[in-house]
């Protein structure tokens, strides 16, 4: 029975699964789920609230510990020795830490449902599968609304990470020897999260080095607040880009595409506002560094609120295209050289340019051209053959 209203609670959408394939894994397994044996014989784990009477042998069943058998009044009771299955007590996780049974703690009210669950695909029915009905039965309402299946991190060998093997890479060393954020962008960043992805100590390397490339940005920019002109497309891009892809849950590509953006800086320059709203961008990712450039940059002072606290950046859709585009140009299929047209230029107006490239002009010298053909805001080939 618990099974039935957490099979409805996928099927019709009320939870999904990023990626959408374990849908299936998970309902194969609660269509033929088993009665689970919640008991186990361990040290460690919650000890099943039972107690027994020495007198009558009634057992009690209590939310505090009885002094008395509830049935014949006997003082004498011995407490079940068994503890509760560990995922039996993590089922209960998404509700039970917020002042559950009390349905109207604060706690519970702000934090259940939760948006997200993020897990490996190893435990889902372990427990994703026992949150979820665990959730639908007490509390009646889903525990989450997205499950995101991440794959697993394996080390630079391919192992599977372990306490046995010796070769679990500790957090705290990460952090000590390269910072917080660092070791953040890097888990962010090693890959399409639903695939496994191995450990790298020189790419957590790379990763402190973009941050300290974002740090300089505070030495190179110049004191105009407002967005510049030369950045504007690109920025808006990015915001679409990184919006988009941090609702796909796709961060890896979200932090790319701001990498792309940190690049245009260094080749262009930058203003204190394209700096702005990078940082704003940036804030889910790595905190920390955003929070300290934040304050230095005087942004804190200005608005009277960290980063993290601010609006999210809106992009202008007729901003995400770019004023001018550089286009290839081909003669007979051979790349000649590049030249620089306003966006969706004309045809004769492409034609017009590329014939007043000098290498465009050595390659058609005593040529005449019998084609031409144009692929929009990409490139430009000219089909020539000699002049009789």
């Amino acid at each position: 029975p618990l099974a039935k209203e957490a099979i409805r609670v996928v099927q019709d959408g009320t939870i999904r699964f990023v990626p959408e394939r374990f849908t299936k894994t998970y309902i194969n397994w609660m269509e033929n789920v088993h009665d689970w044996c919640i008991s186990r014989q361990l040290w460690w784990g919650h000890q099943i609230p039972a107690w027994y009477c020495d007198e009558c042998g009634h057992i009690n069943v209590k939310r505090e510990d009885p002094t008395e058998c509830e049935k014949c009044g006997c003082k004498h009771l011995t407490r079940e020795e068994d503890v509760l299955d560990t995922w039996f007590s993590s089922a209960l996780w998404p509700f039970s830490t917020m002042g559950w049974p009390d349905k109207d703690a604060a706690d519970l009210n702000y934090w259940y449902p939760t948006s997200v669950m993020v897990t490996g695909y190893d435990i889902i029915f372990f427990w994703v599968a026992r949150m979820i009905f665990s959730g639908m039965e007490q509390m009646k309402k889903e525990p989450f609304k997205t499950v995101f299946i991440h794959g697993l991190v394996r080390d630079d060998k391919g192992r599977k990470m372990s306490k046995s093997l010796g070769n679990v890479v500790n957090p705290d060393d990460v952090v000590k020897a390269y910072g917080a954020d660092t070791m953040r962008l890097y888990i962010m960043f090693i890959g399409d999260f639903e695939k496994t992805a191995s450990w790298s100590d020189e790419a957590v390397k790379g990763s402190k080095r973009f941050l300290d490339r974002v740090w300089k940005l505070m030495d190179m920019a110049q004191p105009d607040e407002n967005i510049s002109e030369g950045n504007m497309a690109a920025i808006h891009k990015t915001i679409k880009k990184v919006g988009d892809d941090i609702e796909e849950l796709k961060l890896n590509t979200a932090i790319a595409a701001m990498m792309a953006l940190v690049n245009d800086f260094y080749a262009k320059g930058l203003t204190k506002g394209d700096l702005e709203q990078l940082l704003l961008l940036l804030s889910p990712f790595v905190p920390h560094i955003v929070e300290e450039m934040w304050e230095q940059l005087g942004f804190a002072a200005k608005y009277g609120k960290m980063a993290m606290q601010m609006p999210w950046p809106v992009y202008d859709a007729a901003k995400t295209v770019d004023a001018t585009v550089e286009m290839a140009v081909q003669v007979n299929g051979k790349l000649r050289g590049t030249i620089v047209m306003p966006t969706d230029s004309e045809e004769a107006a492409v034609v017009a340019a590329a014939m007043e490239n000098e290498r465009v002009k050595k390659a058609v010298e005593g040529m005449n051209v019998v084609k031409t053909i144009l692929v929009k805001n990409k490139l430009v080939n000219l089909i020539v053959k000699p002049a009789k």
